[in-house]
């Protein structure tokens, strides 16, 4: 008798809207749809660079970069906001036209002495719901490798197969006194999902064998002797 081993079906996260602000508010997307424009006009190999020490390989050729950057989905800002950084950073205002609220602030109290002081603890206003299978949850945090916009929100984890509820997200102003305008679309925060099950790992804790630092050799001296071994070989299965 066959037996057939049941596929399981493809996970789905869901944004959802108020009907009227779809088609109005910012969608999310895909991290790996948005990259940023300085690393699509990198080049995989500066031939400036070439040695017989410098393979000239830039970091586009680096796939744990890559796959963190273009990891998830990017939540983006909904509506254009013009945030005004004054007093050396310990005043931050912000302004729209939008007819939703989109910035707030939080009580300074309530992060006393994190290293971000003297900047004020505010709040992006987010008007997409989150929802996911159960057992599953997200993690939120500054979108990763894309540095250099004027704020920076705050990392979190929320179960979002219960909890279903707009999220917002605290972020601290980080640019240096002026007004900034942070366009429509945005993005705010990467949202990376994970199944809990998969985040309770024990660890182990020792001095590497033998056979593992043989391993651990064979896999650098073939990282660095092929080029492209590791997107290859090491990630073969995704």
């Amino acid at each position: 008798m066959l037996h057939f081993l049941k596929k399981e079906p493809p996970q789905m996260i869901r944004f959802v809207c108020h009907p009227e602000d779809n088609g109005v508010i910012a969608p999310p997307v895909r991290a790996k749809s948005v990259l940023p424009d300085w690393f699509r006009r990198l080049p995989p190999v500066d031939k400036r660079h070439l040695s017989t020490t410098n393979n000239g390989l830039t970091v586009k050729r680096c796939m744990p970069f890559l796959d963190a950057m273009s990891a998830g989905w990017i939540l983006p800002i909904a509506a254009t906001v013009r945030l005004d950084i004054k007093d050396g950073g310990r005043c931050v205002e912000a302004g729209w036209e939008f007819d939703r609220v989109m910035v707030s602030n939080h009580g300074a109290h309530q992060v006393a002495g994190n290293p971000k002081e003297p900047s004020p603890p505010c709040k992006f206003h987010n008007y997409w719901s989150i929802r996911t299978p159960p057992g599953w949850s997200c993690l939120f945090l500054p979108p990763l490798n894309r540095q250099g916009q004027a704020f920076e929100c705050v990392s979190g984890v929320v179960d979002t197969d219960t909890y279903t509820a707009h999220i917002h997200f605290p972020f601290f102003a980080t640019a240096s006194d002026g007004l900034y305008v942070i366009e429509k679309g945005t993005p705010l925060v990467q949202v990376i999902p994970f199944r809990r099950a998969d985040a309770a790992v024990t660890a182990e804790i020792r001095a590497e064998t033998r056979a593992e630092a043989a391993e651990r050799e064979a896999i650098h001296r073939n990282t660095t002797a092929g080029e492209g071994w590791y997107r290859k070989t090491a990630r073969a299965d995704r």
